[in-house]
């Protein structure tokens, strides 16, 4: 019999009926791109509450044709399958819109109307809401109090709960603010606060390949780790949307919290349990353990003109001798006994090579004697695109003569798990916010802990302490600034011989 995750537990009860999800921000690109299509994903396969009603609310005038085409310009149904339309139509029929304002009561007491006319069709008392704040954080503070004051239902009718987006503030102070007015209003078990790494299919693979594997525990630790690297690359830049990037990086956009939550549950203790608190005890105690990034481990770059792609600076929505950062490097140190010594190198950056995020742990050399110049052992969780588990070792070469090359064994989802539909990200974390379970959404503590590691090297770059530093540039469409090369290395990093080459099969047609 295959080995199980015990069941979680949870601070809630499942919504199962009577329940509404209203998506506020339902005009916007991350309504529309994401959290419709995870809707109608869940909806197709069964996952949503008997008899849910969806409703949008945004600024935007709309009747209902406009909203139905909008909601659902993403949903993918690329062989007409029957079956497949058939439940859009369902979809669209069990989704409403409402006009209205983020800053006046009056607006959020006519969208409190539109969902009691909706729930008068219930025929029983109980009744249950789900917000979903795809918005600003400008408006997340008005939102907020206004929801709690006329959109609200008692305990003792229903449940609420609210889905907040990132950014979660832009430093330590906003972020202290930003949860402080939330708290007046809503408490931290009705509060979700979405990252949609914590929802990625190799994301939750973390906690399974550290715990549940006896051979990989025995080698999770500075005894046996050089140097681990966690890199986001994007292969487009800001493409005329450069002001709302500009005005918070590629740190804040990536390093702080995609980049950050996948080191937590990396470097993390094992829990006593798979329950959320316990699960989220331990990711905030390693965090507790990193001190602030220094400059000295730093490595800041921006993207100028190649290859016919104009430059950050070429965007016309970047302000004039922007100095705000598309590229950056930046090393952790986790002081603690398991990990004392050994770096964590957390890399984001936006107009380079390839769209990848992986995780590269590389382990310290074999010890000298019978074997000189072979490459180190690596295993690499490669999160994104094609999800794949691979460790690289080295083995003789076939034939008469005695050489160590390096080859892998390679777990491949695509081809391990042929027939196995991976979920979308937000399908499994909205689907975790209606069962009640908080194990993949960030807790109040651990948000202060990551923006305490990230703020002093935020407030340098931002040029609140003095000169705002100079990015090095790159060219669009590189791997990076040339000087990363030197920067991984003073970490201790060693690149692989010349020869080797994963996988052997280009992941494009896998």
């Amino acid at each position: 019999m295959s080995g199980t995750i015990p069941s979680m537990e949870t601070a809630h009860d499942e919504l199962k009926d009577n329940t509404i999800i209203i998506v506020l921000g339902a005009s916007g690109d991350l309504a529309k791109k994401k959290t419709y299509p995870a809707l109608f994903g869940l909806y197709r396969m069964g996952f949503l509450p008997k008899g849910v009603h969806i409703v949008g609310y945004a600024r935007t005038k709309m009747d209902d044709a406009e909203y139905h085409k909008r909601i659902t310009a993403y949903i993918k149904n690329p062989n007409n399958d029957p079956e497949v339309s058939a439940k859009l139509e369902e979809f669209k029929k069990l989704s409403t819109y409402i006009s209205g304002g983020y800053e006046d009561s009056p607006s959020f007491a006519n969208l409190n109307k539109h969902l009691e006319k909706i729930e008068s069709s219930y025929g029983v008392k109980e009744r249950n809401r789900v917000f979903y704040l795809a918005l600003p954080p400008s408006v997340f503070i008005p939102v907020g109090q206004h929801l709690k004051e006329q959109c609200y239902v008692t305990p003792d009718v229903g449940k609420c709960r609210i889905i907040v987006e990132k950014p979660f503030g832009k430093d330590l102070d906003s972020s202290r603010e930003l949860l402080g007015a939330l708290k007046q209003h809503w408490t931290e078990d009705e509060t979700f606060r979405i990252d949609h790494y914590l929802g990625k299919e190799m994301t939750k693979n973390l906690l399974v390949l550290r715990f549940a594997n006896v051979a990989f525990n025995a080698f999770w630790d500075k005894n046996s780790i050089s140097n681990v690297q966690i890199t986001f690359k994007e292969p487009f830049g800001t493409e005329g949307r450069g002001g709302y990037f500009d005005e918070f990086g590629i740190i804040r956009d990536i390093l702080q919290n995609h980049l950050l939550q996948v080191l937590s549950i990396l470097t993390m203790e094992r829990p006593v349990s798979f329950a959320a608190e316990d699960i989220r005890d331990e990711k905030v105690k390693v965090l507790r353990a990193i001190p602030p990034i220094e400059r000295s481990d730093t490595l800041l770059g921006q993207y100028v003109a190649a290859n016919g792609k104009p430059g950050y600076l070429d965007d016309d929505t970047v302000p004039h001798n922007s100095v705000c950062p598309t590229f950056a490097a930046t090393t952790l140190w986790i002081h603690n006994p398991r990990w004392e010594g050994v770096p964590f190198i957390l890399k984001a950056g936006k107009a380079l090579n390839e769209a990848k995020v992986e995780v590269r742990i590389q382990f310290k050399d074999v010890t000298k004697g019978i074997f000189k110049d072979i490459s180190r052992n690596e295993l690499v969780i490669r999160i994104q695109p094609s999800e794949a588990v691979y460790l690289k070792l080295n083995t003789k070469t076939p034939g008469l003569h005695t050489r160590a090359i390096p080859t892998e064994m390679d777990l491949t989802y695509k081809r391990r798990f042929a027939e196995a539909a991976i979920p979308e990200a937000y399908e499994s974390l909205i689907l975790d916010a209606l069962k009640g379970d908080h194990s993949n959404f960030v807790r109040d503590d651990e948000l202060d802990v990551a923006w305490k590691i990230f703020t002093p090297i935020l407030h340098w770059i931002d040029g609140k302490n003095g000169p705002a530093p100079h990015p090095v540039s790159y060219p669009y469409g590189s791997r990076g600034p040339k000087e990363l090369e030197a920067f991984i290395g003073k970490y201790g990093f060693k690149r692989t011989v010349a020869e080797y080459e994963w996988p052997i099969t280009n992941l494009a047609s896998l």
